[in-house]
């Protein structure tokens, strides 16, 4: 069951990150573009309210983005990509929108993550 107030979707490339944010309570969302610096990715988590869980999906950027989230306290999950429902009809594809809609699939728990391996 998800319990943090604020769901967090990162669309992680190599040379940026598109991030949305859901505040449950209020209902507004929060997007940018960030740098794929680690630093900047939790200064920007920790100013968003309350309690928070971030997700982004499974591939080359590896698994470093993960332990420093979970390392700062913030529940992170690394999601499957294969096993990520897909929008009906959604043609348009952006990283904002690909951020908000693994935002929107962790508040309502739909990730199915993958096994984290060992440093």
């Amino acid at each position: 069951m998800f319990t943090e107030r604020t769901s967090v979707g990162l669309d992680v490339h190599a040379r940026s990150v598109a991030a949305a944010a859901i505040d449950s309570v209020t209902g507004e969302v929060f997007q940018t573009k960030l740098t794929p610096s680690f630093e900047h990715i939790r200064a920007w988590i920790a100013d968003l309210p309350g309690s928070t869980a971030a997700t982004y999906e499974a591939g080359p950027t590896g698994f470093g983005l993960y332990r420093s989230l979970t390392t700062a306290g913030i529940r992170c999950e690394v999601a499957a990509p294969s096993k990520l429902q897909k929008p009906a009809g959604d043609r348009v594809k952006t990283d904002a929108r690909d951020a908000l809609h693994l935002a929107r699939l962790l508040r309502l728990d739909e990730i199915t993550a993958v096994a984290i391996p060992t440093v």
